[in-house]
């Protein structure tokens, strides 16, 4: 059995502020490509792994043109939920949305709290975990794991779409790690939301994969040097995992505006000086900025929503903007 996985493809019609090219018609010619590889690779099934569109009220016009693509796909497409594609962080909003509209015609398949089984030579359990608000919290990451291994599959396949990340990251920040989910009866534990992805991480014979999103739209460095790719899982006596790079994404010099960026960079300066200050005062020493928000929030006995709202809207500006390198 063979799966193609690609994931964030956030289509939209607008052009984010940092692209230089037209972003639109650049979408249509990569999820083009998605289906001539998946035609090559001969595979089976489709698996998204969320953010399919930017938002989730994208226009019919938009939604009508790409729908078009998907059912160039001659094998069934199967999606878990992401962040975007959902009013509010609520998956239960998901019949108001282009994402449910699709799915309710069987254009997609939704995936999210279901339990399928996939047949052909051999059976596969496929299961998700869609995005919810705190879902990285620690009394909610058990979500992020298979508990049990049903003995009726030979192969179990988990898709998410949370913060989970190969590598520790800032501490105020919630995600999860790999090895705090390496105990996991999947066999693939598929991630997604982390746009730069991370490469194919196995541990005990457990394989976690996240190609990172299909699009650039962060102004970071790390992106000029990234180029996107869907990845192809081969199921049968042992697993197989290869990363197809798509010929169509351009060189990041071509398709990201550096102007934006060195404003980027000088946004990005101010506020490490700003940081600088404060971790100099006697006061506030050692306290990074999340620490200092948290500290304000509860010193000035700020309402509790807003203060996880505030740590919310940092941590996706961390997801899109941040650089390991």
């Amino acid at each position: 059995m063979k799966f193609l996985y690609f994931t964030d493809t956030h289509l939209r019609a607008t052009n984010p502020i940092n692209r230089i090219d037209n972003f639109f018609e650049t979408l249509k010619t990569k999820l083009n490509e998605v289906v001539n590889i998946s035609i090559e690779e001969n595979v089976d099934y489709i698996l998204h792994g969320g953010d399919l569109f930017d938002r989730p009220d994208t226009s019919i016009s938009v939604v009508s043109d790409f729908s078009k693509i998907f059912q160039k796909f001659n094998v069934p497409i199967y999606i878990v939920s992401g962040n975007h594609d959902i009013f509010g962080h609520n998956p239960k909003t998901l019949n108001r949305t282009m994402l449910g509209l699709l799915c309710n015609l069987g254009i997609l398949n939704l995936v999210n709290d279901k339990k399928i089984i996939l047949k052909k030579d051999i059976s596969v359990q496929l299961t998700a975990y869609p995005y919810t608000f705190g879902m990285d919290d620690d009394i909610n990451k058990s979500n992020y794991l298979v508990l049990e291994k049903n003995p009726e599959a030979d192969y179990m396949i988990h898709m998410t779409h949370g913060f989970l990340i190969d590598r520790p990251f800032i501490k105020n920040i919630p995600h999860t790690l790999i090895s705090e989910i390496s105990s996991t009866f999947a066999d693939i534990t598929l991630g997604a939301h982390y746009h730069y992805g991370f490469k194919t991480t196995e541990i005990n014979g457990k394989y976690f994969v996240n190609p990172g999103s299909i699009v650039r739209i962060s102004n970071s460095q790390e992106e000029i040097k990234r180029k996107p790719k869907v990845v192809i899982i081969e199921l049968n006596d042992k697993i197989s995992i290869k990363d197809i790079y798509l010929k169509n994404a351009l060189d990041g010099n071509l398709v990201l505006d550096r102007s934006e960026m060195e404003r980027h960079k000088f946004k990005q300066n101010q506020i490490y000086e700003f940081k600088e200050i404060i971790d100099s005062s006697t006061e506030l020493n050692n306290l990074d900025i999340y620490e200092i928000l948290i500290k304000i929030a509860t010193n000035e006995f700020i309402d509790d929503n807003i203060k996880k709202e505030a740590i919310k809207r940092i941590q996706n500006i961390q997801i899109k903007g941040a650089d390991f390198s």
